[in-house]
C-alpha cells in the first residue's frame, strides 16, 4: 500500500518562503505551521529539468510541496545539440537555459552542487563543495533533506578501460567539453595556417570512435563546419588534401542500435561526402599521436573524440546500498522506484528500467527520459493521494539522425502499427520539432517561438560557424 504523504496545502493559504536557494540551504518549509513534503530531484538534464519545471508549476506554485533541483552546472543545454556545439555550428548561449531563472519562473529551488553520497536513514543527499576557477570555495560541503528523491544524473562516456582514452580522447558529455573540442579544432586550423613547415600527415585528421547517433552526427556536422572555417582565410589548408574525418565503430555497421535501413542510408551519405567509415574495427590504445587498432594499424591523428558507449556515473555505486547493474545504472522496478528504497526513484540514462518480455532495459535515449519525467509527475500525484503507483511502459516512437546540411534520416513508429522510414526535408523538420518540444516543456509555446525567431534572425546577421 502506498505511503500517505502530508496533505496538499490549498493555494490560497499562506505562501512558503523563497523557492530559489542557490546556496543549497534546505530548511524545512512550512505553511501555517505545516511541514511541506520535500521533493528533491538530482540532475538537471532533459528528464530532471522537465520534471522539476512541471512539479514547480503544479505543486511549488501553490505551496503544496517544496521542490528542489540539485545540479552542479549553471545552465542547461539539450544534450542532442552537443555535436553541433562541438562542430561550431551553433553558439550554445543561444540555446542554454539558466537554472536560476528557470527556478524563479517555475517555483522550485535551484541548489548548486554535485551529489557525492546518500544517507537513506537520515533521508539526506550529501553534496560536495564547489570551487571557482581559482580554487576558491563557492559552496561548502552540505546535505539536502528529502521525503521523495528522484535521481536523474544521466550517463557518462564509457572508455572500457582502453589505455590512453582518458588522457588523449575528448568525450562529449557536457557543453564545456563540446566547446573545448571546438576550440581545439579551430586552434588546429590556426596552427596549420601559421606554422613554417608543411602540414603533416594526420595533423588535421579527426577520428571519432563510436558510430552511434552522437558520433555519426558529429562526423557529418564537422565535415561541413570545418570547411566553413577554412573558407575564412585559411588559404594554406586544402580541405580535400589536408582534412580527414574518420568514423570508427566496433560493430559491423554504423548506428548498430537502429534499424538496418537507417544504418545503410546513413553510411551511404557519409561515404558520399568523403568521411572514412571503418566498421568492425576495435581501438586498443589512444596516444597523443593517434590510435592503435586491434589489427595492428596505427592511425595518426591530431584530435580524437570518444563516443563509444555510455555508463552511469561512478557515484551511483556508493549510494548507501542502492542496487546498480554492471554499467552503474540504478536498478528500478517498473514504477521507477529503486529496488531497495521505495522513496527513491531514478529516471533517464542513469536508470535500468525493465521492459516486459525483454532481457534488456529501456535504452538510454532522449525520448525515454522525456516519457519517464512525464510519468514521474503522475506518480508523485498518486503518492500525494495515497493511491497505488503505476508501471511505466516505454514506447518507441522511432529515431532520427541529423547529418547536418546533407540530410536527416530516421523512422517513425506507432502510426497504425507501422514502422515508416523517412528522410530529407520532412525528417529534418521532425528532428527540429523534437528540440522545440523540449523547449516548450520548459518554457511554454510563447518562449519557444520567441527563441526560434531570435536564433533565425541572429544566424542571418553573422557567420554560420563559430570562428573563435
Amino acid at each position: 500500500m502506498a505511503q500517505r504523504l502530508p496533505r496538499e496545502i490549498d493555494g490560497d493559504e499562506a505562501r512558503a518562503h523563497s523557492r530559489v536557494d542557490t546556496a543549497g540551504h534546505q530548511n524545512v518549509q512550512r505553511v501555517e505551521g505545516r511541514a511541506l513534503h520535500r521533493i528533491v530531484v538530482v540532475g538537471g538534464g532533459a528528464a530532471g529539468l522537465e520534471l522539476v519545471t512541471r512539479l514547480g508549476d503544479r505543486l511549488g506554485r501553490r505551496s503544496r510541496a517544496s521542490i528542489t533541483l540539485i545540479e552542479c552546472a549553471r545552465t542547461h543545454l539539450w544534450k542532442p545539440l552537443l555535436h553541433e556545439v562541438a562542430a561550431g555550428s551553433i553558439d550554445p548561449g543561444d540555446y542554454e537555459v539558466s537554472y536560476l531563472a528557470q527556478a524563479y519562473w517555475h517555483d522550485f529551488r535551484y541548489c548548486v552542487g554535485e551529489m557525492v553520497g546518500l544517507d537513506r536513514t537520515a533521508r539526506e543527499v550529501r553534496l560536495g563543495a564547489t570551487c571557482d576557477d581559482q580554487g576558491r570555495e563557492v559552496t561548502p560541503l552540505r546535505s539536502v533533506s528529502y521525503d521523495t528523491l528522484v535521481i536523474a544524473i544521466g550517463s557518462r562516456t564509457n572508455n572500457f578501460g582502453i589505455p590512453g582514452v582518458a588522457e588523449h580522447a575528448v568525450p562529449l558529455e557536457t557543453p564545456a567539453q563540446a566547446e573545448a573540442f571546438n576550440r581545439r579544432v579551430f586552434n588546429a586550423c590556426l596552427r596549420a595556417q601559421t606554422q613554417k613547415g608543411p602540414i603533416r600527415s594526420g595533423q588535421l585528421t579527426i577520428v571519432i570512435v563510436g558510430a552511434g547517433a552522437t558520433g555519426t552526427e558529429l562526423a557529418a556536422e564537422l565535415h561541413h563546419a570545418i570547411r566553413e572555417v577554412v573558407g575564412f582565410g585559411f588559404d594554406r589548408i586544402d580541405p580535400a588534401r589536408d582534412i580527414r574525418i574518420i568514423l570508427i565503430e566496433a560493430a559491423e555497421r554504423v548506428l548498430p542500435g537502429l534499424p538496418e535501413r537507417i544504418s545503410d542510408a546513413t553510411e551511404h551519405v557519409l561515404n558520399r561526402i568523403g568521411i572514412d567509415v571503418l566498421t568492425g574495427t576495435r581501438v586498443t590504445e589512444v596516444t597523443a599521436e593517434g590510435l592503435h587498432l586491434a589489427d595492428g594499424t596505427f592511425i595518426p591523428s591530431g584530435l580524437v573524440v570518444w563516443a563509444a558507449g555510455v555508463k552511469a556515473p561512478e557515484v551511483l555505486k556508493h549510494l548507501d546500498g542502492l542496487e546498480v547493474n554492471h554499467i552503474n545504472q540504478l536498478v528500478v522496478a517498473s514504477t521507477l522506484q529503486t529496488t531497495r528504497d521505495p522513496d527513491i526513484f531514478a529516471i533517464g540514462d542513469c536508470a535500468a528500467c525493465p521492459r516486459p518480455g525483454l532481457s534488456t532495459p529501456v535504452p538510454p535515449r532522449a525520448q525515454a527520459a522525456h516519457q519517464q519525467a512525464t510519468h514521474m509527475v503522475s506518480q508523485i500525484a498518486r503518492r500525494f493521494r495515497g493511491g497505488p503507483l503505476e508501471s511505466y511502459t516505454y514506447r518507441d516512437f522511432g529515431s532520427l539522425v541529423s547529418l547536418g546540411k546533407w540530410t536527416t534520416v530516421g523512422n517513425l513508429m506507432g502510426l497504425s502499427g507501422r514502422n515508416i522510414f523517412i528522410e530529407g526535408m520532412f525528417a529534418g523538420l521532425m528532428y527540429r520539432l523534437l528540440r522545440l518540444m523540449h523547449e516548450h516543456a520548459l518554457g511554454g509555446t510563447r518562449r519557444a517561438v520567441l527563441h526560434l525567431v531570435a536564433r533565425a534572425l541572429a544566424r542571418r546577421a553573422g557567420p554560420q560557424v563559430k570562428l573563435h
